[in-house]
């Protein structure tokens, strides 16, 4: 389990790194298109470090609170101008530049949406191999058709070489289409396609173990009961339990299967089991009480003793997935026109009440994707990086006042009546998207606190 600190650090490098790519968005083509900049800060608040190489160049800041940033230009807006000056001011610009200094910090995270899932498609993901193990009667995946023994090859046209991936394509297919096209090979080797409706898997935010509300249940390696490393002065030891040792019973019910062993131990902290084990062809009696142990919010028992290594055993259910670098390109492409629209189709469904608000995210559920991520491997972390980019650049679009896409709006209106907004107009805009942006900050908190705590 990660820490909170660990999370928190996580929160903290995955915010201020996307921050950094939206505000270098604004900062880049600013410059470029010869607006004068102030200031790029990173965070707010009191400045930690700051760097200006001279008088007429930006001021460069990283700030005590690692929450945001922005990019200060000058504006007649922000204060008086020395008319020398005015030909550099951001308000003075042509709308099309304008414009294209407000779209560049979305456009930014993008693009850096692009390259991360570029360098997940070519860095590769090892996961275990999407094969069926049971189908639970009159669930989804029984109308659809999914048998025991079936690998789902692809959802939708997306392959799906791993556990992990077809997961994400049910999520991501469900949301964005009616029907869910699935190919799979069976048993047998022969391939076939099975249908299921979007509506059998509902509101993901309302189905929390998506694989028990499919009715699956993935095929996993037979791993045979016999104990491999035995940790001195831990439960097993004490127990007299020794490395090559064979379950054969354990409380007079047979142990078929490794996973049936840890299960049985887990359910029993601090509660006596007489075993007997197989040890060079003779059967010996023991007695073990597994310790207990707290994880999360359940204590489960612990024996310190792991299975014994069984070579090869993975090579059928284990898949390492990759792509070379220029059939990634247009991969990266698709994956990130995937989550956007993706993003758009919940916020939708969110508004029109069609889908639950729980599938809000806010600061806290952010931190705890961070850190599981961080800590799973890079790649996962890159990927996480990838999707919370482009969750930034869609809501920066949103043509609500206060953010990038509110100032589009205004642009569009000035482009349709010749003129721009009234300084009041304006300022009343901002008020409501203020409000707007507060009471969506807010509701998302609170969505982050009922998962916390129910």
């Amino acid at each position: 389990m990660e820490s909170i600190l660990f999370k928190v650090f996580a929160f903290i490098v995955a915010i201020g790194l996307l921050v950094a790519v939206h505000e270098f968005g604004h900062f880049w083509v600013a410059r470029r298109l010869g607006v004068k900049v102030l200031r790029f800060s990173i965070g707010f608040g009191r400045p930690l470090w700051r760097r200006q190489s001279a008088p007429d160049e930006p001021e460069y800041v990283i700030a005590a609170i690692p929450l945001g940033g922005y990019v200060k230009m000058l504006d007649e807006h922000e204060g008086p101008v020395a008319p020398h000056e005015l030909p550099r001011a951001f308000n003075r610009q042509s709308l099309w530049v304008r414009s294209a200094v407000v779209v560049a910090g979305p456009l930014f995270n993008f693009l850096f949406a692009i390259v991360a899932f570029w360098g997940v498609l070519t860095l590769g993901e090892t996961g275990m191999r999407p094969l069926v193990g049971e189908v639970d009667v009159e669930s989804p995946a029984a109308r659809a058709g999914l048998q025991a023994g079936d690998e789902i090859l692809s959802i939708n046209g997306e392959a799906t070489p791993t556990w992990s991936l077809a997961l994400q394509a049910f999520a991501t297919a469900s949301v964005a289409a009616p029907d869910l096209q699935i190919r799979v090979r069976d048993s047998a080797g022969v391939e076939a396609r099975r249908a299921m409706a979007s509506s059998e898997i509902g509101d993901l935010a309302e189905t929390p173990d998506l694989l028990k509300h499919l009715g699956l249940t993935p095929e996993r390696p037979a791993i045979p009961p016999v104990f491999g490393k035995v940790l001195d002065d831990e439960a097993a030891a004490q127990a007299g339990v020794k490395e090559g040792d064979r379950i054969v019973l354990a409380d007079g019910s047979a142990i078929a299967d490794w996973s049936d062993w840890v299960a049985y131990v887990r359910e029993r902290p601090g509660v006596k089991i007489d075993l007997l084990v197989e040890r060079d062809g003779d059967q010996v009696p023991l007695t073990l009480t597994p310790a207990p142990l707290a994880r999360d919010d359940e204590v489960i028992g612990r024996i310190g003793a792991s299975n014994a290594p069984v070579p090869g055993l993975l090579q059928r259910y284990q898949v390492t997935y990759r792509m070379g670098l220029a059939e990634a390109i247009p991969a990266a492409f698709a994956k990130t026109w995937e989550y956007s629209t993706l993003t758009l189709k919940v916020i939708w469904r969110v508004l029109t009440g069609e889908a639950s608000i729980h599938n809000l995210s806010g600061p806290i559920t952010i931190a705890d994707a961070a850190g599981k991520t961080a800590s799973i491997g890079f790649v996962y972390f890159l990927k996480f990086l990838a999707i919370v980019s482009i969750s930034l650049g869609v809501l920066n679009l949103l043509p609500v006042p206060v953010l990038d896409g509110g100032h589009l709006l205004y642009f569009a209106i000035e482009g349709l009546k010749g003129s721009p907004l009234s300084e009041e107009a304006m300022l009343q805009g901002q008020r409501i998207g203020l409000l707007l942006l507060l009471g969506l900050m807010s509701l998302a908190f609170y969505v982050d606190i009922l998962r916390v705590f129910g």
